[in-house]
């Protein structure tokens, strides 16, 4: 690998300009107002911080979120691994179309897919009345925040599986099986170890964006205190009674539960990395 030379001619701006760049944005768009947050929660004074954020109530909507956005997270693992395979792997009519719509969580507002859910699942949609004769509840029921946040964090399995798919060959595939391998063993010994670390930030981004979603789950979740009431929407009803500390807290502890899984992603891939070395 050549040295890194800051006096190299290139088509963008320097690297002074360019890392200057870098951390303004940086620190506007993310440092600055999430440093906001911190400041207001730290600001509270110890006693009352610790009973914010240990409330009873407060803990149901962290237990809730948290255990939804795990199995949404699962979930999204296993048919987003199928979906990428199924768009990588194979050429059928109307391909682009569906790796198209896998897009669609990321463009649509989650407001309109809330509203879309409740339409689908209410005890009179086209869903829901089948649903409604058999006992089976979503809307009002944690079932229905699982369904909204297996939507909104779809794509970020399909996406970071899809180029690492693309890149492998199917030569290896031939070859193991040459060698009398089954396929299960095939996947196994062969495709995991080189798909598992974009699974894993698939799946750990998915979560991470599932324990702080609010738009596509106050419609179908009824936020019913103690049982469909989430960590989010504790946020909105403190900043509804102009609780900005208490507010801060409660997004604070959400802030460290996102930053932590991404700090324990990177770990992870580190450590992959090293091994395969």
């Amino acid at each position: 690998m050549p040295p890194f030379n800051r006096n190299k001619r290139h088509i963008l701006p320097g690297f002074g300009l360019s890392m200057g760049y870098t951390v303004f944005y940086l620190s506007a768009i993310v440092i600055v107002p999430l440093g906001t947050i911190v400041v207001s929660a730290i600001r509270m004074d110890p006693q009352a911080f610790f009973f914010t954020v240990t409330s009873p109530r407060v803990l149901a909507s962290y237990s809730l979120s948290i255990s939804t956005a795990v199995f949404a997270a699962l979930f999204n693992a296993l048919f987003g691994f199928l979906t990428a395979w199924t768009l990588v792997r194979y050429r059928f009519p109307g391909r682009m179309v569906l790796d198209a719509l896998v897009d669609l969580p990321f463009a649509l507002p989650t407001a309109v897919a809330g509203i879309c859910f409740a339409t689908l699942y209410s005890p009179v949609g086209w869903i829901g009345q089948f649903l409604d004769k058999t006992g089976i509840q979503v809307i009002n029921a944690p079932s229905g925040i699982v369904i909204a946040l297996i939507f909104i964090g779809f794509p970020f399995v399909v996406r970071t599986l899809q180029p690492v798919l693309a890149e492998l060959e199917p030569e290896m595939e031939e070859s193991a099986q040459s060698l009398g391998a089954t396929r299960w063993q095939t996947f196994r010994r062969i495709l995991l170890p080189h798909l598992f670390p974009a699974l894993l930030t698939g799946v750990t981004l998915a979560f991470a964006r599932a324990i702080g979603e609010y738009g596509s789950v106050i419609f179908i979740a009824g936020n019913l205190p103690f049982k469909t009431e989430i960590a989010p929407l504790m946020i909105m009803s403190k900043l509804d009674q102009f609780d900005y500390d208490g507010a801060s807290a409660v997004a604070l502890v959400l802030l460290l539960i996102s930053f932590s899984m991404l700090l324990v992603l990177n770990a992870v891939q580190r450590w992959q990395q090293k091994s395969y070395r």
